[in-house]
């Protein structure tokens, strides 16, 4: 969906075609393949563009709500607080075009369960995740005389899905099977004692124990 057409006022207008994970990038990161049109010559765009998460535009299975409550809520507060999440903001260069572009711009993307994408992109069994693209930036056309310089509407915008299997698919890349959850110094200083006072071979194992042993405190008080 674009909400920013070619108009008389010669505005650019832009269209998210795909999203791949991109394998060769030094950290998790999504390609856009992005679309972008204009009713004259262009020399060059210095493009910024904006990237939220819409909440609200899918649908949510049990366990995933229940996951999401830590971002959202009861689902009974839905209709408030299912608000946009800012998931990045990137700037990139277009170059020079006549009529239209195909363009790749690379978004990084944390695992960071910290992150409120990261949480929100953790939650998902499956389906899409409902993007908006926000547009800004500095347009450069010829001109007979030289060159003009004009500014990307604040009203330029596009959507995309993104299948969660996509973003599955990259944090496997650069995570295999695994995840990151930042903890304060004293609280991994404690869990590090533990690890070592229960000669628990990993990490995992130490969480497990501990998630077993509250399990248990838990029964006994019923």
């Amino acid at each position: 969906m674009n909400s920013c057409d070619p108009t008389p006022a010669h505005e650019p207008a832009f269209e998210c075609l795909n999203a791949q994970p991109e394998p060769y990038a030094a950290s998790p990161t999504m390609t856009f393949r992005l679309r972008v049109t204009d009713p004259e010559p262009v020399h060059g765009i210095l493009l910024h563009c904006q990237i939220r998460i819409e909440p609200q535009r899918r649908r949510y299975g049990p366990d995933e709500a229940r996951l999401l409550s830590d971002l959202f809520g009861e689902p009974s507060r839905w209709g408030e607080t299912l608000k946009p999440l800012q998931l990045a903001a990137v700037s990139v260069m277009v170059p020079a075009f006549t009529g239209s572009t195909e363009i790749d711009v690379p978004v990084p993307l944390s695992y960071d369960l910290e992150v409120a994408a990261g949480k929100y992109f953790a939650a998902l069994d499956d389906g899409e995740i409902p993007l908006l693209l926000l547009f800004s930036g500095t347009v450069f056309t010829r001109t007979p005389g030289g060159f003009a310089v004009r500014q990307v509407p604040w009203h330029c915008e596009t959507r995309h899905r993104l299948p969660v299997a996509a973003w599955r698919e990259l944090m496997d890349r650069y995570f295999p099977g695994t995840g990151w959850l930042m903890l304060r110094r004293d609280t991994l200083r404690a869990l590090h004692r533990y690890k070592t006072d229960h000669a628990a071979p990993t990490w995992d194992d130490t969480i497990t124990m501990l998630l077993n042993e509250a399990r248990g405190l838990r029964e006994a008080g019923k």
